[in-house]
């Protein structure tokens, strides 16, 4: 039986934006487990990145709770917080956020030495073994202005992964890059959950989908329905993607 690493209990997020109310996201409740690749879809303005900030404590909520591996998260101090997102969270965006007067590898060490990664050694060794497993390693000792878009993410996801994160976070991870460089992001963040990386993404892109073994659809601000799916890599492509086809029209999407 799968462990729960996180859970939503009762989310809802509203905004008031002079004087009227919107209501984001409607008395959510949704369970993470250990080692899943989950994705969540929906459409545009459904509440997916929300949902996705919500979890990962980088937004707060109006009501319910967030716990993470037993402890409530929700009512803990932006410093708290912050601490937690460094040393169990990992976060990956559509915009790298790299810092620019940093090189590709500054970045990484940078990273693990906010999270308490280890010594000053064990981090700058570190560093050098995630960028050579993301395919970044030619690209170490250059800026950010200096690499293509995707050497960009992939030392975003080598950052994202210095600190040992609990769980990983995906905002659109591919949704700046050209299908060459989305697919290699995907199946470098596959081989991740294969070696037992949970992770949660957010993505329109059905191709990146299919990467998932669980897909939430998120619709008016509430998860609707679920697609399940055997690991990635496990049967016949063709048929993976025209289940979860099949399941997102008779959804509407």
């Amino acid at each position: 039986m799968k462990r729960t690493i996180l859970c939503g209990k009762e989310i809802s997020k509203t905004y008031i934006q002079s004087g009227i109310k919107t209501q984001i996201l409607t008395n959510i409740n949704v369970a993470l487990y250990e080692g899943d690749f989950t994705v969540i879809m929906g459409s545009s303005g459904a509440g997916k990145s929300t949902l996705l900030y919500a979890l990962s404590g980088m937004d707060t909520i109006t009501t319910g709770s967030v716990i993470f591996k037993g402890q409530e998260i929700t009512g803990l101090s932006e410093k708290k917080m912050a601490r937690l997102r460094a040393q169990a969270f990992g976060f990956i965006f559509q915009q790298t956020h790299l810092v620019s007067n940093l090189t590709l590898f500054e970045n990484v060490a940078v990273a693990g030495y906010a999270a308490k990664a280890g010594s000053v050694r064990e981090i700058r060794e570190k560093a050098d073994r995630l960028l050579l497993q993301m395919h970044a390693e030619g690209a170490k000792d250059r800026y950010p202005s200096q690499v293509s878009g995707g050497e960009a993410q992939r030392a975003a996801i080598a950052r994202a992964m210095i600190g040992n994160p609990g769980l990983l976070f995906a905002d659109e991870p591919t949704g700046a890059l050209n299908r060459t460089n989305s697919e290699e992001v995907m199946k470098l963040l596959t081989h991740l959950n294969r070696d037992g990386q949970s992770i949660l993404m957010v993505t329109h892109d059905v191709r990146a989908a299919l990467y998932g073994n669980r897909i939430l659809y998120l619709e008016d601000g509430k998860i609707s329905d679920e697609c399940n799916l055997s690991p990635y890599g496990q049967g016949n492509l063709k048929d993976r993607e025209k289940k979860v086809l099949d399941w997102l029209s008779a959804l509407g999407w």
